[in-house]
């Protein structure tokens, strides 16, 4: 059907799929040159969220090095980077104490001062009204659910703002066959794990020879608290309790803005334990005496979920291919130790306009922008990956405890020898979804209830993303085979999609015997953070993008 649709088209010079710190930076920059090169290019920038920000979820503390090189006032044009980073603490958490590490036994690009503790959604909807000043045309509620290719394989566009499919896939009275976008260059800022991005990486072999790549899910929640509990510009990071050693995560809790307390729990993906379950260890670590003190008498009033690229250095594609260019969490440029990756995200989204600016210039299109790549390599965010590049992989191999020492070792000596490392570049051995064990080798993972007043359930946490999808649409969650997870996940891992979804969207049930189980999908529960399309030991859930303005709609997140 698809191949004999027709659809209308509209051409620009630069299409790029994703309204985050990335595509934004690229959009923004684009329009710059072209205002300083006295020309003109067109660029169409499309998001799947309701509005730019809907579904951008972060921490988050913010370097402000990729902006102050965008738009060296931001300052003055006010965005909303609005408190400055005042005490650093590290904790090391036992299940009633905590041992706080000393700063200054960190390398110095580990320190929070000179950064911002803010929204990162509302810092993408500033800068959605910048690239709008300079000419972007932005599309909010557009999924790009389809690529659109040139007779040579390159990339030409994608298919935007198909609605109106119904369940069954019959064509709706509502019914949009889509537009396709097609530009010189596509740019593809999806964020982590995007659907196009996965395809891309596929098809053009983008990931030979490199390692796996990592991943981790963050789980965020804000609350407003008293007045008089408030520390603005407190940010305090954990690692240890509630997980054991050979699991790899931390905390955040960050004091910003308006009596806001920003707290979440990242655990790292590769984790063995299948009975686990990171929504509920991130709301049992709420109640430990270090940070439930910050939470009392305050009121949650925002919760969200989101995978991390977590790889590093080692494990970034090749960025470019005909066509198109990845860019952002697309590609994976996350610095793991520094709990940062805005700043590199925006920067490769800069350095992919310029490079895009130049070839349209020339007269290209379509082809490969090979000096996007070589751009990277000589950036600021190459080096500083470089530095890193060994803590990921040292925390898998050696454990929380040991691996950290020794990456903190390894981090010193990086930083202070221009890069050099004694372990060379270490690798990754395998993807997160292989790295789940077996149910029989471990211990169910028995939770406490939540109280309701500092810790939670799933559904309730829910509804606080205000997600919402249209129920009569396809299932934007795919099985490869709709038999796996009752036949093959259930007796080997315990079924463990139900437990590593933070928003209740997969379910084993049972009849009143207690037998015949059914894998149900809440399809519409999802908060569109990825992870069960990354740690299925089967890999046999497919995360495709649902109709455009689907998803969660995260306010100050």
């Amino acid at each position: 059907m698809s191949e004999v649709l027709e659809r209308e088209s509209m051409e620009y010079d630069v299409v790029i799929v994703g309204g985050g710190p990335a595509g934004l930076s690229a959009a923004i920059r684009l329009k710059q040159m072209a205002q300083k090169a006295g020309t003109e290019v067109s660029v169409a920038l499309v998001e799947k969220g309701s509005e730019v920000g809907a579904h951008i979820l972060s921490g988050a503390v913010i370097d402000p090095k990729a902006l102050n090189e965008l738009i060296p006032d931001w300052k003055e044009k006010g965005a909303p980077l609005e408190t400055p980073v005042a005490k650093d603490k590290f904790l090391l958490l036992g299940p009633q104490g905590e041992l706080g590490l000393p700063m200054f036994a960190m390398p110095p690009f580990m320190h929070n001062h000179g950064c911002y503790i803010a929204s990162l959604g509302n810092v993408t909807r500033w800068l959605a009204t910048q690239a709008e000043e300079l000419g972007v045309e932005i599309y909010p509620g557009f999924a790009a659910s389809d690529m659109v290719w040139r007779e040579d394989g390159s990339l030409k566009g994608v298919v935007v703002g198909v609605v109106g499919v119904a369940k069954d896939g019959h064509e709706k009275p509502d019914y949009q066959p889509g537009m396709e976008l097609h530009g010189k260059y596509v740019f593809i800022a999806e964020g982590v794990r995007g659907s196009l991005a996965k395809q891309l990486i596929a098809k053009f072999d983008l990931s030979a020879g490199k390692s796996p790549q990592k991943y981790g899910i963050g789980i965020k929640e804000l609350w407003q608290i008293p007045a008089d509990k408030h520390q603005p510009g407190l940010v305090q990071h954990s690692t240890g309790w509630p997980l054991d050693n050979q699991t790899g995560g931390g905390s955040f809790l960050y004091h910003f803005g308006d009596n806001y307390v920003s707290v979440g729990y990242v655990v790292h993906l590769n984790y063995k334990n299948p009975w686990l379950s990171p929504f509920d260890e991130f709301q049992r670590f709420k109640q430990h005496p270090s940070v439930r003190p910050h939470l009392e008498g305050g009121k949650r009033i925002a919760y969200g979920a989101r995978a991390i690229t977590e790889g590093g250095y080692q494990s970034i594609p090749k960025l470019s291919f005909p066509g198109g260019v990845l860019i952002g969490c697309s590609a994976g440029f996350v610095n793991v130790p520094r709990i940062k990756g805005s700043h590199n995200a925006m920067k490769t989204g800069m350095l992919a306009a310029e490079e895009a600016f130049n070839a349209i210039a020339a007269g290209r299109e379509g082809d490969a922008l090979v000096e996007y790549e070589a751009a990277f390599e000589k950036s600021w965010v190459a080096k500083e990956l470089k530095v890193v590049r060994n803590a990921k992989p040292l925390l898998g191999k050696l454990g929380t405890a040991l691996g950290g020492a020794v990456g903190m070792f390894d981090m010193w000596c990086t930083h202070l020898l221009g890069g050099f490392s004694f372990f060379g570049t270490l690798k990754h051995d395998k993807t997160d979804a292989a790295s789940t064990g077996l149910a029989k080798d471990y211990k169910p993972l028995v939770y406490p209830k939540p109280d309701g007043v500092i810790s939670f359930d799933k559904l309730s946490s829910v509804f606080l993303s205000a997600t919402n999808h249209e129920e009569d649409q396809p299932a934007h969650l795919k099985l490869k085979d709709p038999s796996i997870p009752i036949d093959v996940n259930l007796p080997k891992y315990g079924e463990p999609a139900r437990l590593y979804c933070p928003a209740g969207v997969y379910e084993v049930l049972y009849d009143e015997q207690g037998a015949n189980p059914k894998f149900q999908i809440n399809a519409q529960n999802c908060v569109h953070c990825k992870t069960c399309d990354i740690k299925d030991p089967s890999q046999n859930i497919v995360w495709t993008t649902p109709e455009g303005g689907g998803g969660p709609n995260y306010p100050n997140m």
